[in-house]
Formats: C-alpha cells, sequence, structure tokens
C-alpha cells in the first residue's frame, strides 16, 4: 500500500503518533529530502527500518517503476514530502497517479498531530 504521510509544517511536536509508527515500520520510505526525512525521524525518536529512496522532482519519473515494483510485492511505502501533504504540490502526483491506473491501494491515512484532533 502506498501510504502519503502528512508531515510538520515546522514544529516537528505536530507529528502524530500515526506519523512516528509510519516512520518506523514502512517497508520503503520514499522522500523528497532525505536528509530532511533523517533530520525528522531524529526529531521524533524514531529509526526508519525500512529502504529509504529519495523522490524529488528530478528523480519522481525515474523512481516509479521501483517503488511500484515494491507495491506489488507487497510492500507498504511511505511517501513523504518536505512539509505538507504529497501530491498536492509536491513529488507524487505521478506515483499516485501510477497506482490508480493499476488498481494499487492509496491512503492518506498518516496525519499531522492538529488534523488528529479534529
Amino acid at each position: 500500500m502506498l501510504v502519503l504521510a502528512a508531515t510538520p509544517l515546522g514544529d516537528s511536536r505536530d507529528a502524530s503518533p500515526r506519523l512516528i509508527e509510519a516512520l518506523g515500520g514502512a517497508d520503503v520510505i520514499a522522500a523528497e529530502d532525505t536528509r530532511r526525512l533523517r533530520a525528522l525521524a531524529a526529531a521524533l525518536g524514531v529509526t526508519p527500518t525500512g529502504r529509504v529512496v529519495s523522490f524529488y522532482d528530478a528523480v519522481e519519473t525515474a523512481r516509479i517503476a521501483g517503488l511500484l515494483d515494491s507495491l506489488r510485492a507487497g510492500e507498504t511505502v511511505l511517501l513523504v514530502t518536505d512539509a505538507g501533504m504529497p501530491s498536492v504540490s509536491d513529488p507524487g502526483f505521478r506515483l499516485v497517479a501510477a497506482c490508480v491506473a493499476e488498481d494499487l491501494p492509496v491512503t492518506f491515512g498518516v496525519w499531522v498531530g492538529h488534523m488528529d484532533r479534529g
């Protein structure tokens, strides 16, 4: 399953427990900026156990095939952008479209804390 992860817009304390869990448990993390991802994970006290791959505008198209292979194999792929929700104005639109075209599951299941509180 492809999981689109909303990340804090500035304060890592806005991250939800679900984001922390997803960072620690995803098989693959596709990150807009791997350095920012690692800094966020460190601030949250979580160590990603899955494979981390860069997924920014210039490499997005080239990475889609490998990520689709991971999804077809039953792996959980977490898509993380620098801040906010992937595929709105960040890398991810093409990956989401490819998943929809192949009927692969996509969820918006990881929200920042203030969204969890409704």
